[in-house]
């Protein structure tokens, strides 16, 4: 790919490889360092390991350049015991000749948790905010203890637009087929990572393959581009999340002509993989009341891989997906994906039967 972000290219994917290595050596453990934050989701040793890691190389390369991740360092500042697993984890890298070449390490255990806070605390900004990095260091941390499916979600922003999107997808065998869903684990060890840039294409690869992932890489046809109504195959949750409204999702989809599940992600970085991919071209997700909202972590350069193929990202409303309001999504509701030149017939379907079902509240 000969892009105008060829380096920030280069340095995301180097990155990412280093976090899988990272992610994977805890996968394998029965003690991952799990622990509960205030929302009731878990968060394990690897994620504040691979969110330091991250913001540390990319930081090193762009020093000009903002964050935004998920986690912060708060439990680590008060739990000695986890700090020490968690620098541990970063330390096990320096014998690694491979990550010591793509990488940087914070330089001790509070420059691991300041770098991990500059992003939990960091805020994406408005259309001038200029360059911001966006991390997600592990999509799926309820899946990921069960050791199956997650990804690891890497994008920069550039005054709010998606511009590049890296995703490490440890578990996902590169040549993959459909359906696929949480349980799919790539039995080679290998994974497979996907990274576009606006305007170039969705590519990928093996994640663990060669340090020139580019070199190595597939591009994925524009399926989305062409496909029909009678082409639409679905991506979503089921029944594993209370957000949203599940008897909604499945009418809409019946009411499509779509028959079969398809693919099935708790993570909804691997649900627009999946679309990015072409194993899947449509997904719904209608929250249960108007309060909730995505997280810029869950879906930040993630859904460039599917408008990359010619896929079409709206909310529920028809309204664009905004990136510029925070760390939660709040000006946007719910999510409707789809081919772009059927994206009006998909979102249509959703609003006439939240009318139907006397839902229409959660309109706009």
């Amino acid at each position: 790919m000969n892009s105008p972000y060829s380096k920030e290219l280069q340095v995301a994917i180097g990155a990412v490889q280093s976090a899988a290595r990272i992610s994977q050596s805890v996968l394998t453990s029965n003690d991952k360092g799990t622990i509960e934050k205030d929302d009731l989701s878990p968060v394990t040793i690897a994620d504040f390991a691979i969110q330091a890691l991250l913001t540390a190389t990319i930081q090193n390369a762009f020093p000009g350049d903002k964050f935004v991740g998920e986690e912060t360092a708060a439990d680590l500042r008060q739990n000695p015991v986890l700090l020490g697993r968690v620098w541990e984890l970063l330390q096990a890298l320096r014998h690694d000749d491979q990550v010591m070449s793509s990488c940087k390490l914070p330089d001790s255990a509070e420059h691991m948790c300041e770098l991990i806070d500059e992003c939990g605390f960091g805020e994406p900004g408005g259309p001038d905010s200029g360059r911001i990095w966006v991390f997600d260091p592990i999509d799926g941390t309820k899946t990921f203890v069960r050791r199956e499916a997650y990804a690891i979600n890497v994008a920069l922003l550039d005054g709010g637009r998606q511009m590049l999107s890296v995703v490490g997808c440890p578990t996902l065998p590169a040549e993959a087929s459909s359906p696929i869903d949480n349980r799919t684990i790539d039995s080679t060890g290998r994974g497979s990572i996907v990274f576009a840039v606006r305007g170039h294409g969705t590519y990928i690869c093996q994640l663990l393959e060669s340090p020139d992932v580019e070199g190595y890489s597939r591009r994925i046809e524009p399926h989305a581009a062409t496909a029909s109504v009678a082409d639409l195959r679905a991506v979503s949750c089921y029944h594993m999340l209370d957000s949203g409204v599940d008897d909604v999702h499945e009418i809409v989809m019946a009411r499509l002509g779509i028959s079969e599940k398809g693919c099935d992600f708790l993570a909804w970085v691997l649900r627009w993989v999946t679309l990015g991919l072409g194993l899947a071209n449509v997904t719904v997700w209608v929250y249960k009341n108007r309060e909730r909202t995505g997280k810029i972590w869950d879906h930040a350069g993630a859904m460039l891989l599917f408008e990359e193929v010619g896929g079409k990202v709206t909310d529920i409303d028809g309204k664009d997906i905004d990136l510029t309001v925070g760390r939660k999504m709040t000006e946007n509701h719910g999510f409707v994906a789809a081919p772009k030149q059927i994206h009006h017939i998909v979102l249509k379907t959703v609003q006439d039967i939240l009318h139907e079902q006397g839902k229409a509240h959660l309109l706009a």
